[in-house]
């Protein structure tokens, strides 16, 4: 099944599968993929399922689609496609023409700010690195959210709300380090800011992004 991969910076923030004729992409709440930033247009292109093609048209946004670093209206999308909207970069997909992509990269982004990672035990497993650091999670203090635990068993997980803010946890051979990504509004670590220079994660510190506050538990 085709599926967008969307990132910034390098890290996926989400990932979607492409299980409707039509779909939507924008700043506006209602589109089905929501980038809430100033350089995307309220409903900035479409993407179209049509047998077994798959075609992206810009819809007269004001900072245009960019496929492979060159601007489109309508453009039949090939696997391994990069489609470019700002700063984001958005991964074209199609499994169906045999292509892998490491799982263990992407977790999506919830309403509440934390989903829980993906139940496939595949990815669970790819994620595994032989002599690698402890088990560890982020356990969900406040919110609507509280009580949730998500496993960091992948290499890179985002955690926050895309556009507030938004805070990157990776996986290290020796332990685990967080850094800002994006957002106005900077997370903290046990009350202190957190800049762009990855930080290293120790058992029982606390994280606060976009007022909800977390914790890392590592066992």
């Amino acid at each position: 099944m085709p599926k967008m991969i969307v990132s910034i910076d390098g890290v996926v923030i989400k990932e979607v599968q492409l299980t409707k004729d039509r779909t939507s992409l924008g700043r506006r709440p209602y589109n089905d993929i929501v980038i809430d930033n100033l350089a995307v247009s309220g409903e900035h292109a479409v993407i179209q399922l049509m047998g077994n093609e798959v075609y992206l048209e810009d819809l007269n946004s004001t900072n245009g689609t960019y496929v492979n670093g060159k601007a489109v209206k309508k453009q039949l999308l090939q696997h391994n496609d990069t489609i470019e909207i700002g700063k984001y970069k958005i991964k074209f997909m199609n499994e169906v023409a045999g292509a892998t992509f490491e799982k263990t990269m992407v977790i999506k982004a919830g309403a509440a700010g934390l989903a829980p990672p993906a139940a496939a035990p595949a990815a669970a497993s790819a994620a595994a690195v032989d002599g690698g650091p402890q088990n560890a999670a982020i356990k969900v203090l406040s919110g609507a959210a509280a009580g949730r635990e998500v496993a960091l068993v992948k290499v890179v997980t985002t955690i926050g709300k895309p556009g507030v803010a938004v805070a990157a946890i990776t996986k290290r051979p020796h332990g685990f380090v967080v850094a800002h990504v994006e957002g106005t509004s900077k997370p903290t670590l046990n009350g202190a800011p957190i800049s762009a220079e990855p930080i290293t994660l120790k058992n029982g510190d606390l994280l606060e992004l976009a007022g909800t506050q977390m914790q890392f538990v590592q066992s």
